[in-house]
């Protein structure tokens, strides 16, 4: 399955980032590097499963910290579907440079890959609806930016990227603000900038509540799909009968493997952590070629 080549800029944020990764690799020092000094070396990777590549846009600086001239060539995009086999990029320079960035390098590849498999299997089930595969804050630390990066390559969505995206109320909010209504006046009046208001509803009571306390969006956890077939359609009514227009209704808590019978519901989004928190790594080896005198 093609997907769309997505792109990441590399902030100077982002750069420290990735270099501050190599040098916990690197410690002290490669200790192999007296046995490459003065060869330069020939690379690729190669893809030992099928799946969809991400990660190949870090290789250039992250090789380039240690050897600023070396060339990299990126054979597929962002986002594509690889096969066994298939030739990722190839690369050339320093071969103690080259052997030093390899585990880095190749272990956020792959990770990230993993992830970009893993949602595209889903996306998958989605096609020919209108609804949106959307990811979560459940993320690694540190890693957030990446792995999101990653579900859009495999052709999700981001949702909120951190608490001042968007406000999503959930049930202690709504215990300790004094209700639905209050919670949500209070996050209206006090955003400090324009910010949707989502609630999470357990049930269906919940999510009328929230419709009428103006919520823009309602996420509605663990909903059976037929329970959304007939909730779904008055939630929409209940919308058009207010000042604050549509509504988002996002599925949340779902079976992945009901993503179908979710989609025909009529909702929006179906929101899931699963590409990040149970994906495995998308295995891809480096080949050398033979050094020769830098």
């Amino acid at each position: 399955m093609a997907l769309p080549a997505v792109s990441l800029t590399l902030t100077p944020e982002l750069r420290s980032r990735l270099e501050s990764w190599l040098a916990e690799d690197l410690g002290r020092g490669d200790l192999t590097s007296p046995a490459l000094k003065g060869c330069s070396g020939h690379a690729r990777w190669e893809a030992k499963a099928a799946g969809v590549f991400c990660g190949g846009v870090f290789v250039e600086p992250l090789l380039h910290a240690l050897d600023p001239k070396a060339r990299v060539q990126l054979l597929v995009n962002e986002g594509a579907s690889v096969s066994v086999g298939q030739d990722l990029l190839r690369f050339e320079g320093q071969a103690s440079a080259l052997v030093a960035v390899e585990r880095t390098a190749l272990n956020l590849a792959m990770r990230l890959s993993g992830v970009a498999t893993a949602t595209a299997a889903l996306v998958d089930q989605l096609r020919g609806s209108s609804v949106r595969l959307a990811d979560t804050r459940k993320t690694t630390p540190g890693l957030r930016v990446l792995e999101k990066y990653a579900v859009r390559c495999g052709g999700g969505v981001n949702h909120r990227c951190g608490l001042d995206d968007a406000a999503m109320l959930k049930e202690n909010h709504l215990a300790w603000a004094g209700g639905m209504a209050a919670a949500v006046a209070a996050v209206r009046t006090s955003a400090p900038w324009p910010a949707q208001v989502i609630v999470e509803a357990e049930t269906a009571e919940q999510a009328d509540e929230a419709i009428r306390a103006g919520a823009n969006g309602v996420l509605l956890d663990e909903f059976s799909p037929e329970a959304l077939h007939s909730l779904v359609p008055r939630l929409r009514l209940l919308a058009e009968q207010r000042a604050e227009g549509p509504v988002v209704l996002e599925a949340s808590g779902v079976d992945p493997g009901q993503l179908h019978a979710y989609a025909a519901t009529g909702i929006d989004l179906i929101s899931t952590s699963a590409p990040v928190t149970r994906s495995s790594w998308l295995d891809i080896s480096m080949r050398f070629e033979s050094t020769t005198p830098a």
